[in-house]
């Protein structure tokens, strides 16, 4: 069972502000006070990652805008579970530093994944960034435009749950 947990919006504004996600603050902040295991962090970045993908989806004739976001969302996660998961340190001692993702450390960690994974993961991210920026940030995209980006979207969320799956069945 899923527990959906509300941020009173006056915090989730100074996040915004201060250039954080709120999930990504919450999880963050989660997982130092309770001291969570990093194969629990990235299930629960998984976890996001299909919400994110299946409401990307149901949007995406109803609000292309927020579809973008919500599909951007998805393959961030995956990337911030995969940097987990392959053990990227110097990425994530640097954001553990920053306390927060930077375009920078998502940018090698793709770099990174990509690497073990093949080019098409970073030709999927940089469908999945388009998204963010000209579909979430400047809405110049339609429908017709973020569905043809869905595909990859989709194969990001679809090939790191396999990966971590495959891990999961190995223990």
């Amino acid at each position: 069972m899923t527990e959906e947990v509300m941020i009173p919006s006056i915090i989730a504004e100074e996040l915004k502000k201060r250039g954080l996600n709120p999930e990504d603050a919450v999880l963050d902040a989660l997982m130092k006070v309770i001291n969570l295991d990093p194969s629990a962090m990235i299930e629960a970045r998984i976890e996001l990652a299909n919400k994110y993908l299946i409401e990307g989806k149901e949007l995406i004739e109803k609000d292309p805008v927020q579809a973008s976001e919500k599909l951007y969302k998805a393959a961030e996660e995956c990337v911030k579970a995969l940097a987990q998961y392959y053990g990227l340190r110097d990425i994530l001692s640097k954001v553990n530093e920053r306390g927060r993702w930077t375009v920078t450390e998502l940018e090698k960690a793709v770099e990174a994944i990509s690497e073990r994974l093949g080019d098409w993961f970073g030709e999927a991210w940089d469908r999945a960034w388009a998204l963010h920026v000209w579909g979430f940030h400047e809405a110049k995209l339609d429908p017709e435009a973020v569905r043809i980006r869905y595909p990859y979207i989709e194969r990001i969320v679809n090939e790191t749950n396999k990966i971590i799956k495959m891990k999961s069945e190995q223990t």
